[in-house]
């Protein structure tokens, strides 16, 4: 079972080198965990006439639009052996447009081309995805490189495999004609250096909300190949609370597939929400149901039609204005760490290293998603690495993703100053911090904690919560579903959904944060592991869509905001009461229990008018008992409308 290696096979991780033959990369390929290849044949029968070179085009050519070339490359199976065709051919096309900017794009191996309804193993179609970012010419042309290990090592020997090396053509870009939701109206989803992404295309910043549950997504019965490592304590999903969202003209593959996980995409997007998350490999992990490969010890040899597959669903996505949250590994399968002690993990890519395992990884998710529009590389889920190898990781996305996506880590609620403190800066890539803490109330002050140190050190990161609350808990269902009263499985009484929006979702925001996304506790109905119905939290999405609504439809400028909870009288940032403001200007004060409660004024001048924002029911600004207040003192807020003592937003605005 060949690795790729010169003159070497490897069987269960242990390199055998054939006579009279010395590899370079042997000694590499003996310290990487165990990988088995599918076959033992070197090549796989029947075999086909290579392609002739020739280079098709699909998608509109429109900017921001996924802008496909389909070469008709070398024959090969996704099972090969000897050439892999992960390992040992290097596609790159570099578009150059008419000013002179130029992306560098890696292409894939793609089977017949039409792998997601045929599920076709084999083929001569090599793909590369590409998103202009400019309307006019653009020129590509296509490198194809054969080599051992050619795709992951920039250092080794190669040729230019012909007739496919040297493709060349054109492209003439024009504007996108997409408009609402569809994120190829707004151009790609950047990191320009602040706390929050911001659209290449129309210049709007970006707050998310939405979905990190369930972890295991893309563990789906309708995807190629996809099984269930614990089918009891994880099966796989259908969906189908969602297939009635699917609607028609919406994609499928084969006969009809995908609709419960198209229509979950459409519930959660018509919502109002923009983001979900999912992993990408978890073989060992909790779910142990979702890997890219042909088989889950086969770490080299990767699955065609189950990845066209997933990309649909990505590309849909896309067109309904979701940020696509992509966790690369799970705490256990990051390295050769079993908990906080030793051990060998077979499943992890070089034991946590940055080997052959590893780059093939990162390049085969950049090359085949990287192109949708809004997207963040997480390192992992809980991530263990050490910082050298999150470093290099880092790196190696850095340099693989034409895009320059937002590459961001997670890890433990105790572990965060070990794990982000060496990060900070310019001490690596890294963009963004995806945030867990073990309790609600703490939710805001973490948030402060990340956004204030990122911007000390000089590169402010986009601070996420992703998961907030205990293992157990997360993110409840709505009372009512499935009889929830707030009690858990066990019986004790938590927390309802008004909870969460008070200091997950608010907190978050008034914090400064980049947004979040709800984790569900494995004490509660549909939870991280087995959830496949997103309705059970349908109270919770409707606050998610109130609160970006208010941002958008009140003219709220955030990215030029920050946290002010001093002027409010809260120092520690305590759960009780936050305020976020544009000094002198604008100011929005958050009051979790409502209240009459004081603004520090004192540095600003001028009249302000104060109206009441309703986080539970959204709509226009409303007034209170206090109509204007002066600055140059502390003031006083008033009382709200009506229901004092829930939750209220007070918008303090300069007249």
């Amino acid at each position: 079972m060949k690795s790729g290696i010169s003159g070497g096979w490897v069987l269960a991780g242990i390199l055998l080198v054939c006579p009279g033959i010395q590899s370079s990369h042997a000694e590499a390929a003996v310290k990487a965990s165990p990988t088995k290849a599918s076959s033992d044949l070197p090549q796989q029968s029947p075999r086909q006439a290579d392609g002739d070179g020739s280079v098709a085009v699909s998608g509109e050519q429109k900017l921001w639009h996924n802008v496909t070339l389909n070469l008709q490359g070398p024959f090969a199976h996704e099972k090969d052996n000897v050439p892999n065709p992960y390992t040992d051919y290097r596609m790159t096309v570099r578009f150059t447009h008419q000013d002179g900017s130029e992306f560098n794009i890696p292409g894939y191996f793609a089977a017949d081309g039409d792998a997601a309804n045929s599920s076709a193993e084999s083929g001569v179609v090599w793909r590369a995805h590409f998103t202009p970012n400019k309307t006019g010419r653009w020129d590509y042309k296509v490198s194809f490189l054969k080599g051992d290990l050619v795709a992951v090592e920039k250092e080794t020997e190669s040729t230019p495999l012909q007739p496919f090396d040297g493709q060349a053509g054109t492209l003439n870009i024009v504007e996108s004609d997409k408009q609402g939701r569809d994120l190829r109206a707004h151009g790609r989803l950047e990191y320009v250096g602040k706390r929050y992404l911001r659209f290449a295309g129309s210049g709007e910043y970006f707050l998310k909300a939405g979905a990190d549950a369930p972890e295991t997504l893309l563990a789906y019965k309708d995807f190629d190949n996809t099984h269930a490592g614990n089918a009891k304590k994880a099966p796989l999903k259908s969906w189908a609370p969602h297939r009635k969202d699917w609607q028609p003209g919406d994609p499928t593959w084969g006969d009809g597939k995908g609709k419960g996980l198209i229509g979950a995409v459409n519930y959660l997007s018509g919502k109002g929400c923009n983001a979900f998350s999912f992993l990408t490999y978890n073989a060992g992990g909790d779910g142990d149901n979702v890997w890219p490969f042909v088989q889950r010890e086969d770490k080299l040899h990767y699955d065609c039609s189950k990845l066209d597959q997933w990309g649909i669903v990505f590309q849909h996505g896309t067109e309904r204005g979701m940020y696509l949250h992509f966790k690369m590994q799970e705490t256990e399968n990051d390295d050769h760490k079993k908990g906080k002690g030793g051990g060998f993990v077979p499943e992890s890519l070089d034991g946590g290293d940055l080997g052959i395992q590893r780059k093939l990884y990162c390049r085969e998710l950049i090359a085949r998603f990287g192109h949708n529009l809004a997207l963040n590389w997480n390192l992992g889920e809980e991530n263990t690495q050490t910082t050298a190898q999150q470093k290099a990781m880092m790196d190696a996305i850095s340099d693989l993703d034409p895009y320059g996506n937002n590459i961001v880590i997670h890890t433990y609620p105790n572990e965060q100053d070990k794990v982000y403190r060496p990060l900070l800066g310019k001490q690596s890539k890294l963009t963004g911090a995806s945030l867990q803490n073990s309790n609600l109330q703490s939710t805001h002050a973490q948030t402060i904690k990340w956004v204030s140190a990122s911007a000390e050190a000089g590169k402010p990161w986009v601070v996420a919560f992703d998961e907030s609350g205990s293992a157990a808990h997360g993110q409840c269902p709505d009372l009512g579903y499935r009889g929830f009263d707030g009690h858990d499985r066990t019986g004790k009484m938590v927390y309802d959904q008004n909870r969460v929006r008070k200091q997950t979702l608010w907190g978050t925001l008034m914090a400064g944060g980049a947004g979040c996304e709800y984790y569900f506790g494995y004490q509660f109905a549909e939870n991280d592991i087995v959830c496949e119905d997103w309705r059970s939290r349908d109270q919770s999405w409707d606050a998610c869509r109130i609160a970006l609504d208010f941002f958008a439809d009140h003219s709220i400028p955030f990215w030029e905001m920050k946290n002010a909870d001093e002027l409010v009288g809260n120092p520690q940032h305590e759960a009780s009461r936050f305020c976020f403001a544009k000094q002198g200007e604008l100011y929005l004060v958050y009051l979790p229990e409502g209240g009459n409660h004081e603004l520090d004024l004192s540095e600003a001048s001028g009249e302000f008018d104060v109206q009441w924002f309703n986080p539970r029911t959204g709509g226009d600004l409303s007034t209170g008992s206090q109509k204007s207040l002066q600055g140059g003192s502390k003031v006083k807020l008033g009382t709200a409308p009506e229901d004092p003592q829930e939750d209220w937003l007070v918008v303090v605005r300069k007249k």
